[in-house]
């Protein structure tokens, strides 16, 4: 009897850390093992340093204003973060309104398809990906329109990343991924059919200089589609409460400094585009987009214990668990920014670069 009761226990146990590891866990394709998180580029042994080193930015805000150092402060986050994002949240680093009915990985995929839609362009199209990440949107868009998407992120180990992720989904022929600076791109100038950046200018210093590059590479005609993370008509500045999660996001998400919707179409028109179109997608009837936030409440928790083992065997590298408490933290963060209405990650404009161009000054 007591050897039949002991099997039981033994039996539910497994059931239920396989029920809890496997079963209840994210609800999208990872392609990433809980065993296989690392630093990205970092070697094992200095992710909590770098982690420490990433902190140490907010202690010198002015550092991080400026285009030397935000180069190196953003590399660094997603060297941290990049695995962790990849096992918990998928391929796909950004928000999308819910739809009733569809799964979150189908809302994403019609949240990317909509970008490449509104920029018309055809297949063998060549357009550009600005702040590819490891490249889930550049392959929806690719498949999706048939154009040869190119990729740009600062990140190596992303690139590393895109192309196994490209090959595996047999892409890459039409997706090219290129490690560079976004403010500083190592293409010719109207060399793209149309572009597109889904919640990734946010990690510029200005706005402006991104900008001014996308307006460069472009071809006289062509449209650019951006989702921009901003402040809306609903943020105080002198609410303390209200700062403090905007401070939040900007600390957790490697962010320079939140803009305020307002500053958008102002920035480009200012390098020289024409605003075709500017639409908060965050805003009603849309549904919320932080709801994947809250459902996944419970799979953090899972998910942490998991890093904390692996952490504790030298299987993760000795600052994973910071980093993804962190992400945690951020979790709470923004989704008191989409609850309370001040902060929305799919500020959406829609410019073209005129077909006759004269040359902006810069102030």
């Amino acid at each position: 009897m007591d050897s039949l009761a002991l099997f039981c226990t033994g039996a539910l146990i497994a059931g239920g850390i396989y029920w809890f590891v496997c079963i209840l866990g994210p609800a999208e394709q990872r392609g990433k093992r809980a065993v296989d998180l690392s630093g990205g580029s970092i070697s094992a042994e200095k992710v909590q340093d770098n982690y420490k080193q990433y902190w140490s930015f907010f202690r010198r805000p002015k550092e991080i204003e400026t285009a030397e150092k935000v180069p190196d402060f953003v590399d660094t986050f997603y060297n941290l973060v990049t695995d962790i994002y990849e096992w918990g949240w998928g391929q796909s680093f950004h928000f999308s309104p819910s739809i009733p009915g569809k799964s979150h990985l189908e809302a994403t995929r019609l949240h990317e398809q909509m970008a490449v839609d509104l920029i018309n362009v055809k297949p063998g199209d060549r357009i550009l990906d600005v702040g590819c990440g490891v490249g889930g949107p550049m392959r929806a868009i690719a498949a999706h329109s048939r154009a040869k998407v190119v990729g740009i992120t600062i990140n190596d180990y992303q690139v590393n990343r895109a192309r196994m992720h490209n090959k595996k989904a047999g892409l890459d022929s039409l997706c090219e991924v290129v490690q560079g600076n976004f403010l500083e791109m190592p293409f010719p100038e109207n060399s793209f059919d149309g572009a597109y950046s889904i919640e990734a200018t946010c990690h510029a210093p200005k706005l402006e200089e991104v900008y001014a590059e996308i307006f460069r590479v472009l071809k006289p005609g062509s449209l650019y589609v951006s989702y921009e993370w901003v402040t809306t008509d609903k943020f105080k500045s002198s609410d303390p409460e209200q700062v403090e999660v905007i401070q939040g996001i900007e600390r957790g998400d490697a962010l320079p400094g939140l803009r305020n919707y307002t500053d958008i179409a102002e920035t480009a028109r200012k390098v020289g585009f024409e605003v075709v179109k500017e639409k908060d997608l965050a805003k009603p009837p849309a549904q919320p987009w932080w709801t994947r936030l809250k459902m996944g409440r419970i799979a953090y928790w899972r998910n942490h214990i998991v890093v904390t083992i692996l952490s504790a065997l030298g299987i993760a590298p000795k600052g994973t668990v910071d980093v993804h408490e962190m992400l945690f933290k951020t979790a709470d963060y923004l989704t008191r920014g989409g609850d309370t209405g001040i902060f929305s990650p799919m500020h959406m404009i829609l410019c073209r670069k005129p077909e006759k161009t004269e040359e902006i000054s810069s102030s």
